[in-house]
């Protein structure tokens, strides 16, 4: 509570994003609910301005069918750390509507740039080594943002006006497939993509031999998020082209010289 003394706007970005196994579960709920209603009540209480809170699209689903998701679907969380989320603008909600403290939320699909772990860290992993991946047949759609466009949306949501009490979407802007991300990068990397032709069918069944099912789905289905909202509401566009972005935390990458995964 000392921390928010003298405060008037409050950015909450920290979440837990990874545990070891399904028994520990509940640290999702732990950190990204329970931490969260505990840090709005006590906003609220200190008389905090605006909360602005980094949630998820995972709110939203796993995948998107024909249409982009909104902030106005349905929340659809399927696994654990999505519904933490859910759980947790849930109760950002409820400590401003019992005070005069505006919440804001965000939802954002995959962030990547400098520090990105994970699946986006193993695929820079792949492709650096020129290993081949059997993802030219498939037809997806992704968002994703780039952690400077990010950055840029969630500074104009601190002050505009109509940012107050509302839920956002943000992307790069541009939705593109699994395989035309691994051509971009190779590309910034100075490498070649190889790509190899399996049947689309075939690779969640392969994932699932390989205890890599949920993995493989994430690189096969789409997931794409309207930003037209965004846009119009908040007078914001994505600074940062997803080329140099990603050319970016490809320098990063470089850089770093991680081993291989």
């Amino acid at each position: 509570t000392a921390a928010l003394r003298g405060v008037d706007l409050v950015m909450h970005l920290a979440a837990r994003v990874h545990v070891a196994n399904d028994a520990e579960v509940d640290a999702y709920f732990e950190t990204n609910a329970r931490g969260t209603r505990h840090l709005a009540a006590e906003s609220a209480r200190h008389g905090i301005r605006r909360l602005v809170y980094l949630s998820s699209v995972k709110v939203n689903g796993e995948k998107s069918a024909e249409r982009a998701f909104s902030a106005a679907d349905m929340p659809q969380p399927v696994d654990a750390y999505g519904r933490s989320k859910w759980q947790a603008e849930q109760f950002l909600a409820q400590a401003a509507a019992s005070s005069s403290m505006q919440a804001v939320v965000v939802r954002s699909p995959l962030v990547y740039g400098p520090g990105v772990r994970a699946n986006f860290l193993r695929l820079l992993h792949w492709v650096d080594r020129e290993r081949w991946l059997p993802l030219a047949r498939i037809r997806n759609r992704r968002s994703l943002v780039s952690l400077w466009n990010l950055c840029d949306l969630l500074s104009r949501l601190l002050d505009h006006p109509a940012a107050g009490g509302q839920t956002w979407m943000v992307s790069d802007g541009r939705d593109i497939s699994t395989p035309d991300l691994v051509r971009r990068v190779a590309r910034a990397m100075g490498r070649r993509a190889r790509l190899l032709p399996v049947p689309a069918p075939l690779l969640p069944l392969a994932g699932g031999l390989l205890g890599k099912r949920a993995e493989m789905r994430r690189l096969c289905n789409s997931l794409t998020v309207n930003i037209e909202p965004t846009r119009e509401q908040l007078g914001w566009s994505p600074p940062l082209p997803m080329d140099e972005a990603l050319a970016r935390t490809i320098s990063w990458y470089q850089s770093a010289r991680y081993p291989a995964a």
